[in-house]
């Protein structure tokens, strides 16, 4: 018999980005990134391809973040951009943003069109805690991309890379 002071684990889940809930996505965007998205980043985000590596995070059934990475070939390896990957600020350190990244590393290395090399993404020199967190998931700084962001200050990018076995 319960006395009503348990308390029920909150619920994490996900969902491929769709037509449906592109608004959301549009909207959490918005306040979670100082830069504004083109409409063919939103188009790119709905192609089947990427719809393992594209998805919402929801926390307790509301929308509370992305995540969205395409996929690429340079050089001969296929890789995997991370573009973009936010928690609204309410719900960061209950550790929504490792499961969201966990779950698109094993989605990256369980991928069966293409043996994917490695993920990689870019984050802003000024966002020291951004870069601890993708560290601590195993990223390794490669080099500084110098004037990546055009409209934000600073401009200089850490380029951030795992590669996968």
């Amino acid at each position: 018999m319960s006395n009503g002071s348990a308390k029920s684990s909150p619920r994490v889940t996900f969902a491929p980005i769709t037509p449906n809930n592109l608004g959301t996505v549009r909207k959490l965007n918005a306040v979670l990134f100082p830069i504004k998205y083109s409409e063919k980043f939103y188009k790119d985000i709905l192609q089947p391809e990427v719809e393992e590596f594209c998805q919402l995070v929801y926390y307790n059934d509301i929308p509370v973040g992305t995540i969205c990475c395409r996929l690429e070939n340079k050089e001969g390896q296929n890789l995997l951009y991370l573009m973009t990957m936010g928690i609204l600020a309410p719900y960061r350190s209950r550790k929504l943003g490792s499961q969201t990244l966990e779950l698109i590393l094993a989605a990256a290395t369980a991928h069966s069109k293409f043996k994917i090399q490695k993920i990689y993404l870019h984050v802003q020199i000024s966002n020291h805690d951004a870069k601890k967190f993708y560290e601590r998931h195993g990223f390794n700084e490669v080099e500084i991309h110098k004037d990546y962001y055009k409209k934000i200050a600073p401009h200089d990018a850490w380029v951030l890379e795992k590669i996968f076995p």
